[in-house]
């Protein structure tokens, strides 16, 4: 089971260095994109007097400065494991999701109050050089080329991190067609049309912000993932050979991954391995089934928790031995004995050698076990086995 479990992450593991190298792949072609668009929207704009190709000059520098941090990100996420993060550093990817959220969230303020400072001065400002309404089109057709190429790379990688950089890119896409109707409506006559432009494309930059600091901050504070995912890791579980039932389930996100916390139920009196054996075919069984989940913590239950009246002893050998001694007071010492701790009491099987005992000898002791068992309320049942020895 362990040589099966460690292939299945040395596969995993494989894919996950291929969607790190697509990945990095697409927000590489980004910052070339994004660096020229940069250039010359802000050259265009400025020599052409369009307030609004100049605010997307900067928000495409924003998004040049987004890309290296998306980049950065990337690369740091793949570090394994280590003693400071056991879980990875997937995570940062998120913390970047936010960072970047929040960046959009400034900036698009910051276009918000500029422009509404110049529609309140219409009257001083310059008429635009129609170059700017090419470079706008231009710009509208390369953010969405870009868009669509960064989310199929996104989606098959599952990363939530180059997903919002993918749609970054479509809220690019988006204000440009807005800049470029602003700045088509200025060269018509109606003065206002760039600053309005101006206005619109900061909304929209400050709505994708606060969408995007919403997302990372729902994973950063564990939310559980969505209903129809937990069901159907719930039903991986109580599928597994050996589970009786299942009565806790956690998950949480962790960047484009899963965590798993359960609780399964076992038959109470197997060995410890078999309960081992258990718990791993279980959590096998949902990192087959399930390619988001990371990692999956199996916690086995012989009952339900909570189940039965409280414990009348903590569930420890060493409390429980004055009433063994008590049990066994006068009687042959056993070879072995074997403690379930079963709705808040103990059962418990006593092991003796079977040439030295007859039928008839430990049906004596049975009985007077029995006859003991009252003054004993920590034993729920004492049974007695002969082993043959080898």
């Amino acid at each position: 089971m362990g040589e099966e479990s460690e292939k299945l992450l040395a596969q995993r593991a494989r894919e996950e260095q291929a969607s790190n190298r697509a990945g990095q792949r697409s927000v590489w072609i980004s910052i070339g994109v994004n660096a020229t668009l940069t250039v010359l929207q802000l050259v265009v704009g400025l020599w052409g007097h369009a307030y609004s190709l100049v605010a997307d000059s900067l928000h495409s520098l924003s998004d040049l400065v987004s890309d290296g941090f998306v980049l950065l990100a990337n690369k740091r996420a793949q570090a394994p494991a280590d003693a400071n993060h056991p879980y990875g550093h997937g995570r940062i990817e998120t913390a970047t999701s936010l960072a970047l959220g929040l960046a959009l969230m400034v900036v698009g303020l910051g276009f918000l109050v500029a422009a509404g400072n110049r529609l309140q001065n219409l009257g001083e400002l310059q008429a635009i050089e129609p170059l700017a309404l090419g470079v706008a089109i231009f710009t509208l057709v390369v953010k969405e080329g870009l868009f669509r190429y960064q989310l199929r790379v996104a989606e098959q990688v599952r990363s939530p991190m180059l997903v919002a950089n993918a749609w970054h890119q479509r809220a690019d896409a988006a204000s440009s067609l807005v800049v470029a109707a602003g700045i088509g409506g200025s060269l018509m006559g109606f003065a206002y049309g760039d600053m309005l432009a101006a206005a619109i494309v900061g909304f929209m930059i400050l709505r994708m912000g606060f969408s995007f600091v919403k997302d990372a901050m729902k994973e950063l504070v564990d939310t559980a993932l969505p209903a129809s995912e937990t069901s159907a890791i719930k039903r991986t579980l109580l599928a597994t050979p050996g589970v009786k039932g299942l009565h806790e389930l956690r998950t949480r996100r962790m960047a484009r991954h899963a965590l798993v916390d359960a609780h399964i139920q076992v038959e109470p009196r197997i060995s410890v391995s078999e309960g081992h054996r258990i718990a791993e075919e279980a959590r096998l069984q949902v990192l087959a089934a399930h390619e988001d989940v990371l990692d999956v913590l199996v916690h086995i239950d012989p009952e339900r928790d909570g189940a039965g009246p409280a414990p009348l002893l903590p569930p420890t050998r060493q409390d429980l031995h004055l009433p063994l001694q008590q049990l066994l007071d006068g009687l042959p010492e056993p070879e072995e004995i074997v403690l379930h701790y079963l709705a808040g009491r103990v059962e418990a099987q006593i092991m003796f050698a079977c040439g030295d005992f007859d039928g008839e000898r430990l049906a004596e002791i049975q009985a007077r076990i029995d006859a003991r068992l009252p003054e004993l309320p920590v034993f729920s049942r004492v049974s007695l086995n002969c082993r043959l020895r080898p």
